[in-house]
This record gives C-alpha cells, structure tokens and sequence, in this order.
C-alpha cells in the first residue's frame, strides 16, 4: 500500500502518513543525468531576500529530465522506476538500442521491462502509457500528461503527480485541452503529448506528521501577517486578536497586494485568446 501509517508511539507519528510508492527500483540516480543543484534560500545576487519561507532542507542533486522526447522512431525499455526528491512525479530510466539514456516522467501503469517510444504518428493503433505523438494523431477521449505549449519547447503542462488532461478534438490546426481545472485552451495541433496520467497519484494524501519534515523539503516556518507588527505587515498590530491592523482591513501581502477575491490575471494577455472556457464555466473577457 502506498499510503504508509504509524502507530502513533510520538505525537508526531500520530498524524504521519508518508508515501510510499510500489515498484520502485533500489538503485542509485543515472549519474550522467544528474547534475548539482545550487540552493539560494531565497536570496538573490545581491543577498536580499526575494522569496520567502525558503531555507535549509535536504541536500538533492538534480534529475535532468527529457521533456521534449525528440529521439523519434526508436523504442526504449525501462530500466528502473525511481524516486526523484525534484518533483512529486516518478521518473523512469529508459535505455534505447544504441546505449544512450534518458529520464522520463513514469505514467501510471508503466512498469520495469516496458517499451516506450516516441513517433510522428502511431502505426498500429496501439496508443500506451509513456508514448509521445503529436496531438493531431492522438484520438479525441485519450488522457496525456507531459503537453507542449509550444512545438519543440518542450512538456510544460501536466506533469505533477496524478495529473492529466482530456484531449477534446482537433480542428482548424488547434488540438482542445480540458485541464483538471475545467478550463479548455487551444494548444498548437503540432505540440507533443505523452499517452496517460503521472504516475504517484497518492502523493496528495501525504502527511508530513511534523514540522521538522518540512523543514527537511526546505521550507521555513510560515507566520500570520495578523500576528505581525504593523511595521512588518499591513494586517499587524491592534488591541487584542483583531483581522486587521486594528481596523477592518482587507487581508493583504506586506506590499499591499489584495490576497482574496482580487483577479491578478492581466486583462491583455495573449493567451487569453486560446482560452474556449474558463475554469468557471464562463468565457473569457472580450468572449461570448
């Protein structure tokens, strides 16, 4: 069982719940396909604090990733299954004929001794997990994860634990994507897509037990802007526990940035135009 429980013999173990995917292979990463991974803790090059809530964690060593599957025509077999500390996805070692390796985002159901392939179009009708085609040649209904937004820039949308999208139609050049939101964009027909959902789906039922674990993934502690100062926050300060600076305030960033209910999406992106539906059943602006 993925999902792994405690006895709760310590009042952290009590509300523990790690993951613990099956079928993953004890091996150490690809080492031609790592590389080191600097840790800033916020910070740019100047020192100054530009992200918060980030600092310490575990030491990782990143996992290059092929996300643009461009090695076309020729069949892979999975070699391992493997964790990667990166992301909340499995990645899959996969070697072709002539030596060469590359890492793949591990769709549910893909197992060791597997063959992955990545085409132009699917000869025999046979579309399984972990294959790559274009949109134009995938089957309307079919799932996808790892989708480019631009052909040839590589997967950028659904490639978290669990995710994938619908494929609606095809038409006029454009393939329509139903994302897990409810939104349906237009995606270039051209753009490649990977055949199932991202492996790992209980990933979201994890549960850190403690806050040393967090720690760990290089998150710092989080305080309430209420709990502040009114130096340090526009909700800080007021005579007893108040919602806001001691006045009924809106609940806002430290710079005074609405954080409920204001729409932060500019009203002249380009994108805009590729959005059929929004993730409210509504169109967007400009749109009837």
């Amino acid at each position: 069982m993925p999902i792994k429980t405690f006895r709760p013999l310590t009042p952290a173990l009590r509300y523990t719940a790690l993951n613990r995917p099956a079928g993953i292979t004890d091996k150490r990463p690809e080492r031609g396909l790592t590389e080191n991974k600097n840790k800033t803790g916020g910070r740019n090059c100047y020192g100054r604090l530009t992200s918060r809530r980030r600092g310490g964690g575990h030491k990782q060593l990143y996992r290059i990733i092929d996300f643009k599957r461009a090695k076309l025509d020729a069949r892979a077999k999975v070699e391992a299954i493997e964790y990667d500390p990166n992301r909340s996805a499995l990645i899959a070692l996969i070697v072709y004929a002539d030596g060469t390796k590359n890492y793949i985002l591990a769709p549910n159901g893909l197992k060791v001794g597997a063959t992955v392939i990545s085409a132009a179009k699917c000869e025999n009708n046979e579309y399984r997990a972990g294959d790559s085609f274009p949109l134009e040649t995938i089957p309307p209904s079919t799932r996808v994860h790892a989708v480019e937004l631009f052909p040839g820039r590589g997967a950028q949308l659904a490639r978290a634990a669990g995710a994938s999208l619908e494929l609606v139609a095809v038409e006029n050049g454009n393939a329509q994507l139903k994302l897990p939101s409810g939104e349906i964009r237009l995606v270039n027909a051209k753009c490649r897509a990977t055949i199932g959902e991202v492996g790992n789906a209980d990933h979201i039922n994890e549960s850190l037990g403690k806050a040393g674990r967090n720690r760990w993934l290089g998150r710092r502690p989080r305080v309430r802007g209420m709990a502040m100062n009114p130096v340090d926050h526009p909700n800080g300060g007021g005579q007893g526990k108040s919602k806001g600076g001691g006045g009924r305030q809106q609940v806002v960033s430290p710079w005074g940035q609405l954080a409920k209910g204001f729409p932060t999406r500019r009203r002249s992106q380009p994108s805009n135009s590729l959005i059929l539906v929004r993730k409210n059943g509504r169109p967007p602006r400009g749109k009837k």
